[in-house]
């Protein structure tokens, strides 16, 4: 396939995945119905493909149609950034940008970094709350994009980075060898918390919730004071923390999963150009700290 990819019908694409419906997409791009229909026509003929699979009122993804939106994704991306050097008229106006804690200490920084020198006229409102929360947010129309956990109970936004979920204790402590195991872990339905009490419960491990927070600061905290044992991605390892394997006695976690969730009702194109930004930041971005591991 020598044919280059026609930005315009890939910005088209993004739009019917995000708003679900060709209809809202029209809305979004500023074409009929019919128009957005042909192209994505052309697209589809374009990468010789079926890239749509109607599923009842709304549309799914094939397979192809999957792998065709992260390339779309990065493409709309890149050819803005590319526009928006050579405009006299940046982005301008507000998006509400929600996230929790131990995400906003990780990622905001380099989010808002590289964002905020590409559009300094747009101004981010950051709202902190655990994801279950942050996606009763988006229903509200309350924030415009959130970045969650995954969780495989309550799939919801897309997948845009995976990591390790660690089991972590104080490089000081041997509190993980106690009997009773002292736990630090985030609330009631925390995806993480879940998984840790899963796999102690089948391991038969007794334990207990020594710590419990909403905090990811509070829970790090405890683990870094070796009062408790705690479980953290890969790139919320802080100086101090130790990794804790099955040599330990404590098995592989299921990885963690980062999604982005937007909002149906706020497809601009301010929204859309910081969740691109977000997008690739995260696929981009690597672990700063080297974790010292069990020996």
């Amino acid at each position: 396939m020598n044919a280059l990819l026609d930005v315009d019908q890939l910005r088209t694409f993004i739009a019917i995945v995000d708003t679900g419906s060709f209809t809202r997409a029209a809305d979004v791009v500023f074409k009929t119905q019919s128009a957005v229909s042909m192209q994505m026509k052309r697209l589809e003929e374009r990468v010789g493909r079926a890239i749509f699979a109607r599923d009842g009122r709304g549309v799914k993804l094939t397979d192809d149609g999957e792998r065709l939106l992260d390339y779309a994704r990065r493409i709309v991306h890149i050819s803005r950034e590319a526009v928006s050097a050579f405009e006299d008229d940046a982005l301008t106006g507000r998006v509400r940008l929600g996230l929790p804690d131990d995400y906003a200490e990780r990622y905001l920084p380099e989010i808002l970094a590289r964002f905020s020198s590409s559009n300094p006229r747009v101004e981010v409102t950051v709202v902190c709350e655990p994801s279950d929360y942050l996606t009763e947010m988006i229903d509200r129309d309350e924030v415009d994009l959130a970045i969650i956990t995954h969780a495989s109970r309550k799939p919801v936004g897309e997948i845009i980075r995976q990591e390790p979920l660690l089991w972590v204790t104080s490089q000081r402590s041997v509190v993980h060898e106690d009997a009773v195991i002292p736990m630090a872990l985030s609330h009631a339905a925390c995806t993480w918390r879940e998984s840790a009490a899963a796999k102690l419960e089948e391991m038969a491990r007794p334990y207990r919730v020594l710590y419990s927070s909403r905090n990811f600061a509070a829970v790090g905290a405890a683990v870094l004071a070796g009062l408790a044992v705690s479980v953290v991605p890969e790139s919320a390892l802080r100086p101090g923390m130790r990794v804790l394997g099955p040599s330990d006695g404590f098995p592989t976690l299921p990885s963690c999963k980062i999604a982005l969730l937007r909002n149906p009702g706020a497809v601009t194109e301010t929204v859309m150009a910081l969740a691109d930004h977000i997008v690739a930041s995260l696929d981009n971005m690597s672990t700063s700290f080297e974790p010292v591991a069990a020996e």
